[in-house]
C-alpha cells in the first residue's frame, strides 16, 4: 500500500470514528417498512374519470344555472381536471378574484369555488339588459350590484353541484368564508394536492371566463371507492344506452332504392305502333 493511500485510509477512519462520537449506533435510524409494488389503492388518478364525468355533468347544468342571471344561454364547457399543488393553482389567479370556502360533510376537509369577476361584472350587466362585453376593466372591488349576484350565483352553482354529486354520494354544502384574495384562502397547505374542475362560461360573443372548483386530494381519496364505482355502473348502462341508441340510429339510415315493376321488350316496329294512352 503507497503512504498516500494508507494516508487516505487513515482520515476515513477518523472521520467515521467522529462521527459514531455524534450519531451513536441506532440513533436516528428508521425501521424499514414494508411496501407492496401497486398495493396502494388509494390514488388520485383512479378517481379522474369518475371526476371528469362530475364536470361533464355539471357543465350541462349550470347552462341552466346561469342562464336566469345571463338572460340567454350560455356556452359552457368543461376542462380535464387536473391535479396540482395547491400553491401551483393558487400563484396562476390573479390579484382580485371571487373565492367561496365549503365545507362538504361528510368529505373530508372543504371545498373552494373560484369565480372571474369579469364574468359576475358582465352578468350584472346582461341581468340589466346589457350584451356583457366590456373593455378591459381593472376589477378592484366589487360594487353592491355585483356582490349580491355573486351570493345569488354561488349559492346556485353550489346548489347544483350538490345535484351532481347525489349521484354519487349525498353532500351537505356549508358556507365557510368568502374571500377575494387568494392568500386568504385557507383551503390546505400549498404544498399539498388538489384536483381542479375548470369551466369556460361564454356569454354570447363575449370572452370565456373562468369558473373553478377545487377539491384537496385528500377528499377525493376518501371517496374513491364511491367514485369508481359510480362509474363503473355508469359504464355498463351507458354501454346497453348506446347500443340502442345505435340501433334506433341505423334504423333511421336512408338508402337509395330503385324498383323495376317490368322490362317489356318491343320491336321498332311496334314502338313506332304506340300511342298515348297504351301501356
Amino acid at each position: 500500500m503507497s503512504a498516500k493511500a494508507a494516508k487516505n485510509k487513515a482520515g476515513a477512519a477518523a472521520l467515521i470514528e467522529e462521527l459514531a462520537e455524534h450519531y451513536p449506533a441506532g440513533e436516528g435510524e428508521e425501521s424499514p417498512r414494508p411496501y407492496t409494488l401497486g398495493g396502494e389503492a388509494l390514488r388520485p388518478t383512479a378517481a379522474l374519470a369518475a371526476l371528469d364525468r362530475l364536470s361533464e355533468r355539471l357543465a350541462r347544468r349550470l347552462r341552466d344555472t346561469i342562464e336566469p342571471f345571463a338572460r340567454m344561454k350560455p356556452s359552457i364547457d368543461a376542462s380535464p381536471v387536473k391535479f396540482c399543488r395547491f400553491e401551483s393553482w393558487r400563484s396562476e389567479q390573479p390579484e382580485f378574484t371571487a373565492l367561496s370556502l365549503y365545507r362538504m360533510k361528510p368529505l373530508k376537509g372543504g371545498m373552494l369555488m373560484s369565480i372571474e369577476p369579469a364574468l359576475i361584472s358582465a352578468l350584472v350587466d346582461t341581468f340589466y339588459g346589457g350584451r356583457g362585453i366590456h373593455g378591459e376593466r381593472i376589477i378592484r372591488e366589487f360594487t353592491a350590484s355585483e356582490e349580491q349576484l355573486l351570493t345569488r350565483l354561488s349559492e346556485a352553482t353550489i346548489q347544483t353541484l350538490t345535484e351532481v354529486w347525489a349521484e354519487v354520494m349525498t353532500v351537505k354544502p356549508q358556507l365557510s368564508a368568502r374571500e377575494t384574495n387568494t392568500a386568504y384562502a385557507s383551503l390546505i397547505a400549498g404544498d399539498e394536492p388538489v384536483a381542479v374542475a375548470r369551466f369556460r362560461v361564454r356569454l354570447g360573443q363575449g370572452e370565456s371566463r373562468m369558473i373553478d372548483i377545487v377539491y384537496p386530494v385528500a377528499s377525493i381519496r376518501a371517496v374513491e371507492a364511491e367514485l369508481a364505482a359510480n362509474l363503473h355502473d355508469e359504464v355498463s348502462s351507458s354501454a346497453a344506452e348506446w347500443r340502442a341508441r345505435l340501433g334506433t340510429a341505423l334504423g333511421e339510415v336512408r338508402l337509395q332504392a330503385r324498383s323495376v315493376l317490368a322490362r317489356p321488350e318491343l320491336s321498332v316496329s311496334e314502338l313506332m305502333k304506340l300511342a298515348p294512352g297504351d301501356v
